[in-house]
Protein backbone atom coordinates (compact mmCIF):
# COMPACT_ATOMS: atom_id res chain seq x y z
CA UNK A 1 0.00 0.00 0.00
CA UNK A 2 1.33 4.10 -1.20
CA UNK A 3 2.58 5.10 2.23
CA UNK A 4 0.68 8.55 3.36
CA UNK A 5 2.43 11.50 2.46
CA UNK A 6 1.48 15.01 4.18
CA UNK A 7 1.13 18.52 4.21
CA UNK A 8 -0.25 21.19 5.99
CA UNK A 9 -3.10 23.11 4.53
CA UNK A 10 -4.84 26.14 6.61
CA UNK A 11 -3.22 25.03 9.12
CA UNK A 12 -4.26 21.72 9.29
CA UNK A 13 -2.09 18.18 8.83
CA UNK A 14 -3.29 16.49 5.61
CA UNK A 15 -2.54 12.73 5.13
CA UNK A 16 -2.92 11.71 1.46
CA UNK A 17 -1.73 8.84 -1.30
CA UNK A 18 0.08 9.90 -4.28
CA UNK A 19 0.36 7.44 -6.50
CA UNK A 20 1.13 7.00 -10.37
CA UNK A 21 1.35 9.39 -13.38
CA UNK A 22 -1.00 10.30 -16.04
CA UNK A 23 -4.57 11.59 -15.50
CA UNK A 24 -5.71 12.17 -12.09
CA UNK A 25 -7.75 10.45 -10.15
CA UNK A 26 -9.12 11.75 -6.87
CA UNK A 27 -10.29 9.44 -4.58
CA UNK A 28 -12.78 10.29 -1.81
CA UNK A 29 -13.49 7.88 0.74
CA UNK A 30 -16.78 7.34 2.99
CA UNK A 31 -17.74 8.29 6.44
CA UNK A 32 -15.48 6.92 9.35
CA UNK A 33 -13.16 5.49 6.69
CA UNK A 34 -9.68 6.48 5.33
CA UNK A 35 -7.54 6.89 2.36
CA UNK A 36 -6.48 2.80 2.95
CA UNK A 37 -10.19 2.11 2.05
CA UNK A 38 -8.69 2.03 -1.68
CA UNK A 39 -5.64 -0.20 -0.58
CA UNK A 40 -6.55 -2.80 -3.55
CA UNK A 41 -7.50 -0.52 -6.28
CA UNK A 42 -4.75 1.93 -5.46
CA UNK A 43 -1.53 -0.16 -7.18
CA UNK A 44 -3.75 -1.20 -10.21
CA UNK A 45 -4.97 2.08 -10.99
CA UNK A 46 -1.74 3.85 -10.55
CA UNK A 47 -0.43 1.90 -13.41
CA UNK A 48 -2.24 4.34 -15.81
CA UNK A 49 -3.09 7.16 -13.43
CA UNK A 50 -1.83 9.58 -11.06
CA UNK A 51 -4.42 8.68 -7.91
CA UNK A 52 -4.77 11.06 -5.27
CA UNK A 53 -6.43 9.75 -2.43
CA UNK A 54 -6.55 11.99 1.16
CA UNK A 55 -7.66 11.55 4.59
CA UNK A 56 -10.64 14.09 4.36
CA UNK A 57 -11.13 16.63 7.43
CA UNK A 58 -11.74 13.97 10.59
CA UNK A 59 -10.54 11.27 9.22
CA UNK A 60 -7.52 8.88 9.16
CA UNK A 61 -4.55 10.70 9.89
CA UNK A 62 -5.96 14.42 9.00
CA UNK A 63 -6.46 16.93 11.26
CA UNK A 64 -9.49 16.96 13.45
CA UNK A 65 -10.31 20.43 14.39
CA UNK A 66 -13.90 21.95 15.43
CA UNK A 67 -15.05 23.20 12.77
CA UNK A 68 -17.10 22.80 9.54
CA UNK A 69 -17.48 18.99 8.44
CA UNK A 70 -20.64 19.77 5.89
CA UNK A 71 -20.29 18.51 1.82
CA UNK A 72 -19.85 21.88 0.86
CA UNK A 73 -16.99 22.37 3.35
CA UNK A 74 -15.55 19.15 2.54
CA UNK A 75 -15.40 20.09 -1.58
CA UNK A 76 -14.14 23.66 -0.74
CA UNK A 77 -11.28 21.45 1.12
CA UNK A 78 -10.65 19.59 -1.75
CA UNK A 79 -10.65 22.71 -3.99
CA UNK A 80 -8.07 23.71 -2.34
CA UNK A 81 -5.97 20.26 -1.78
CA UNK A 82 -5.79 20.22 -5.40
CA UNK A 83 -4.64 23.68 -5.67
CA UNK A 84 -1.59 22.63 -3.19
CA UNK A 85 -0.51 20.14 -5.08
CA UNK A 86 -0.94 21.67 -8.66
CA UNK A 87 -3.60 19.89 -10.08
CA UNK A 88 -6.62 21.24 -12.19
CA UNK A 89 -8.47 18.68 -13.63
CA UNK A 90 -9.63 14.83 -12.16
CA UNK A 91 -11.71 12.19 -12.31
CA UNK A 92 -13.80 12.19 -9.13
CA UNK A 93 -14.47 9.06 -7.60
CA UNK A 94 -16.23 9.03 -4.18
CA UNK A 95 -17.76 6.30 -2.06
CA UNK A 96 -20.44 6.33 0.28
CA UNK A 97 -20.10 9.51 1.84
CA UNK A 98 -17.37 10.42 -0.71
CA UNK A 99 -20.08 9.96 -3.37
CA UNK A 100 -22.19 13.21 -2.05
CA UNK A 101 -18.60 14.82 -1.43
CA UNK A 102 -18.08 14.19 -4.99
CA UNK A 103 -21.06 15.30 -6.07
CA UNK A 104 -21.16 18.43 -4.70
CA UNK A 105 -17.70 18.87 -6.13
CA UNK A 106 -19.31 18.91 -9.26
CA UNK A 107 -21.53 21.60 -8.35
CA UNK A 108 -19.24 24.12 -6.97
CA UNK A 109 -16.39 23.27 -8.55
CA UNK A 110 -17.06 22.41 -12.25
CA UNK A 111 -14.20 23.72 -13.69
CA UNK A 112 -12.25 20.51 -11.65
CA UNK A 113 -14.45 17.70 -12.96
CA UNK A 114 -13.78 15.73 -15.89
CA UNK A 115 -15.83 12.93 -15.17
CA UNK A 116 -17.63 11.34 -12.13
CA UNK A 117 -17.47 7.69 -10.58
CA UNK A 118 -20.07 7.09 -7.87
CA UNK A 119 -19.64 3.97 -5.53
CA UNK A 120 -22.23 2.58 -3.79
CA UNK A 121 -23.46 6.57 -3.54
CA UNK A 122 -24.63 9.12 -0.15
CA UNK A 123 -26.92 11.47 -1.36
CA UNK A 124 -29.10 9.96 -3.76
CA UNK A 125 -32.69 9.40 -1.62
CA UNK A 126 -33.24 8.97 2.46
CA UNK A 127 -33.00 5.13 2.45
CA UNK A 128 -29.91 4.53 4.71
CA UNK A 129 -28.67 1.95 7.48
CA UNK A 130 -31.03 2.48 11.17
CA UNK A 131 -27.41 2.17 12.97
CA UNK A 132 -26.35 5.01 11.00
CA UNK A 133 -30.14 7.14 11.84
CA UNK A 134 -29.38 6.36 15.73
CA UNK A 135 -26.15 7.06 15.89
CA UNK A 136 -27.48 11.09 14.78
CA UNK A 137 -29.49 11.53 17.80
CA UNK A 138 -28.81 13.41 20.55
CA UNK A 139 -27.42 11.89 23.24
CA UNK A 140 -25.10 9.74 20.88
CA UNK A 141 -22.23 11.69 21.87
CA UNK A 142 -22.75 10.33 25.36
CA UNK A 143 -23.07 6.93 24.05
CA UNK A 144 -20.20 6.57 21.83
CA UNK A 145 -17.32 6.32 23.81
CA UNK A 146 -18.88 2.96 25.16
CA UNK A 147 -19.10 2.13 21.77
CA UNK A 148 -15.49 0.84 21.20
CA UNK A 149 -13.45 0.82 24.65
CA UNK A 150 -10.17 -0.71 24.15
CA UNK A 151 -11.03 -4.38 25.96
CA UNK A 152 -13.11 -4.88 22.70
CA UNK A 153 -10.91 -3.71 19.94
CA UNK A 154 -8.31 -6.02 21.83
CA UNK A 155 -10.48 -9.04 22.01
CA UNK A 156 -11.72 -7.96 18.15
CA UNK A 157 -8.13 -8.06 17.35
CA UNK A 158 -7.10 -11.01 18.43
CA UNK A 159 -10.15 -13.00 17.52
CA UNK A 160 -9.27 -11.04 13.80
CA UNK A 161 -6.02 -12.44 13.29
CA UNK A 162 -7.74 -15.86 14.65
CA UNK A 163 -9.75 -16.17 11.60
CA UNK A 164 -7.02 -14.92 9.50
CA UNK A 165 -5.04 -17.80 10.20
CA UNK A 166 -7.80 -20.28 9.86
CA UNK A 167 -7.95 -18.64 6.01
CA UNK A 168 -11.78 -17.27 7.14
CA UNK A 169 -11.35 -13.37 5.95
CA UNK A 170 -14.58 -11.00 4.68
CA UNK A 171 -13.03 -7.46 3.45
CA UNK A 172 -16.36 -6.08 3.97
CA UNK A 173 -15.93 -7.15 7.37
CA UNK A 174 -12.77 -6.13 7.86
CA UNK A 175 -13.57 -2.14 6.25
CA UNK A 176 -16.89 -2.26 8.78
CA UNK A 177 -14.24 -3.08 11.64
CA UNK A 178 -11.76 -0.63 10.72
CA UNK A 179 -14.32 1.94 10.77
CA UNK A 180 -15.72 0.99 14.10
CA UNK A 181 -12.04 0.98 15.35
CA UNK A 182 -11.51 4.63 14.16
CA UNK A 183 -14.40 5.37 17.05
CA UNK A 184 -12.27 4.54 19.86
CA UNK A 185 -10.65 7.85 19.14
CA UNK A 186 -12.00 10.67 20.96
CA UNK A 187 -11.35 13.50 18.21
CA UNK A 188 -12.83 11.35 15.57
CA UNK A 189 -15.56 10.21 17.65
CA UNK A 190 -16.61 14.44 17.34
CA UNK A 191 -15.63 14.72 13.77
CA UNK A 192 -17.63 11.48 12.99
CA UNK A 193 -20.84 12.99 14.69
CA UNK A 194 -20.47 16.47 13.15
CA UNK A 195 -19.82 14.64 9.96
CA UNK A 196 -22.98 12.14 10.28
CA UNK A 197 -25.39 15.12 11.23
CA UNK A 198 -24.78 17.53 8.56
CA UNK A 199 -26.02 14.55 6.33
CA UNK A 200 -28.22 12.23 8.29
CA UNK A 201 -31.36 12.58 11.09
CA UNK A 202 -33.18 9.95 12.60
CA UNK A 203 -35.71 9.89 9.17
CA UNK A 204 -32.43 8.86 7.29
CA UNK A 205 -30.12 10.66 4.63
CA UNK A 206 -31.27 14.46 4.84
CA UNK A 207 -29.91 15.63 1.95
CA UNK A 208 -30.23 14.74 -1.75
CA UNK A 209 -29.09 15.14 -4.79
CA UNK A 210 -31.60 13.53 -7.02
CA UNK A 211 -33.20 17.26 -7.53
CA UNK A 212 -29.93 18.85 -9.28
CA UNK A 213 -28.45 16.25 -11.17
CA UNK A 214 -29.47 18.00 -14.03
CA UNK A 215 -26.96 20.54 -13.60
CA UNK A 216 -23.96 18.50 -14.43
CA UNK A 217 -26.03 16.21 -17.15
CA UNK A 218 -23.07 16.83 -19.04
CA UNK A 219 -20.47 15.11 -17.00
CA UNK A 220 -19.86 11.93 -17.94
CA UNK A 221 -20.85 9.82 -14.95
CA UNK A 222 -20.29 6.21 -13.96
CA UNK A 223 -22.55 4.27 -11.49
CA UNK A 224 -21.35 1.12 -9.05
CA UNK A 225 -23.18 -0.67 -6.85
CA UNK A 226 -23.30 -4.11 -4.66
CA UNK A 227 -26.41 -5.82 -5.15
CA UNK A 228 -26.78 -6.73 -1.53
CA UNK A 229 -25.36 -3.52 0.00
CA UNK A 230 -27.39 -3.13 3.30
CA UNK A 231 -25.74 0.64 3.92
CA UNK A 232 -27.46 2.44 1.02
CA UNK A 233 -29.94 0.37 -1.30
CA UNK A 234 -28.63 -0.45 -4.80
CA UNK A 235 -32.50 1.04 -5.71
CA UNK A 236 -30.66 4.59 -5.19
CA UNK A 237 -28.07 3.93 -7.83
CA UNK A 238 -31.29 2.83 -10.45
CA UNK A 239 -32.95 6.23 -9.81
CA UNK A 240 -29.35 8.33 -10.38
CA UNK A 241 -28.77 6.12 -13.55
CA UNK A 242 -32.39 7.26 -14.34
CA UNK A 243 -32.11 10.85 -13.48
CA UNK A 244 -28.35 11.34 -15.17
CA UNK A 245 -28.77 11.41 -18.69
CA UNK A 246 -25.66 9.00 -20.58
CA UNK A 247 -25.03 7.77 -17.22
CA UNK A 248 -23.86 4.38 -16.58
CA UNK A 249 -24.73 1.85 -14.13
CA UNK A 250 -22.69 -1.00 -12.93
CA UNK A 251 -24.50 -3.43 -10.89
CA UNK A 252 -22.09 -6.14 -9.02
CA UNK A 253 -23.94 -9.67 -8.02
CA UNK A 254 -23.06 -10.58 -4.74
CA UNK A 255 -21.13 -7.30 -2.91
CA UNK A 256 -22.56 -5.18 -0.62
CA UNK A 257 -21.37 -1.57 0.24
CA UNK A 258 -17.77 -1.92 -0.14
CA UNK A 259 -17.19 -3.08 -3.89
CA UNK A 260 -14.09 -1.50 -4.11
CA UNK A 261 -12.65 -4.13 -1.08
CA UNK A 262 -14.63 -7.19 -2.05
CA UNK A 263 -14.24 -7.17 -5.85
CA UNK A 264 -11.22 -4.64 -6.82
CA UNK A 265 -10.54 -6.13 -10.14
CA UNK A 266 -14.25 -5.82 -11.04
CA UNK A 267 -14.15 -2.36 -10.43
CA UNK A 268 -10.85 -0.92 -11.42
CA UNK A 269 -11.56 -2.51 -14.47
CA UNK A 270 -14.91 -0.72 -14.44
CA UNK A 271 -12.93 2.54 -13.70
CA UNK A 272 -10.79 1.83 -16.36
CA UNK A 273 -12.61 1.13 -19.17
CA UNK A 274 -15.10 4.28 -18.42
CA UNK A 275 -11.91 6.69 -17.73
CA UNK A 276 -10.18 5.22 -21.18
CA UNK A 277 -13.26 5.10 -23.52
CA UNK A 278 -15.47 7.76 -22.60
CA UNK A 279 -14.02 11.74 -23.63
CA UNK A 280 -13.72 14.30 -20.39
CA UNK A 281 -16.15 16.71 -20.09
CA UNK A 282 -14.70 19.53 -22.16
CA UNK A 283 -13.28 22.72 -20.27
CA UNK A 284 -15.44 24.68 -21.79
CA UNK A 285 -18.45 23.52 -20.85
CA UNK A 286 -16.90 23.26 -16.78
CA UNK A 287 -17.50 26.37 -16.36
CA UNK A 288 -17.88 27.84 -12.44
CA UNK A 289 -21.62 28.04 -11.70
CA UNK A 290 -22.27 29.99 -8.71
CA UNK A 291 -24.12 27.02 -6.12
CA UNK A 292 -24.99 27.60 -2.80
CA UNK A 293 -23.26 25.66 0.10
CA UNK A 294 -24.97 21.92 0.94
CA UNK A 295 -26.64 21.82 -2.78
CA UNK A 296 -26.77 17.99 -1.79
Amino acid sequence: MTVCKHLDLHGQRVAYRDAGRGEVLLLIHGMAGSSSTWRAVLPTLSENYRVIAPDLPGHGESGKPRGDYSLGAFAAWLRDLLNELGIDRVTVVGQSLGGGVAMQFAYQHPEYCDRLVLIGSGGLGPDVNWLLRALSAPGAEMLLPLVAPQPVLTAGNKMRSWFARVGIKSAQADEMWSAYSSLADRDTRHAFLRTLRAVVDYRGQAVSALERLYLTSDLPTQLIWGDHDKIIPVAHGYAAHDAIPGSRLAVLPGLGHFPHVEDPTAVTDIIHEFVSTVPARRPATARAKVVPPQAI
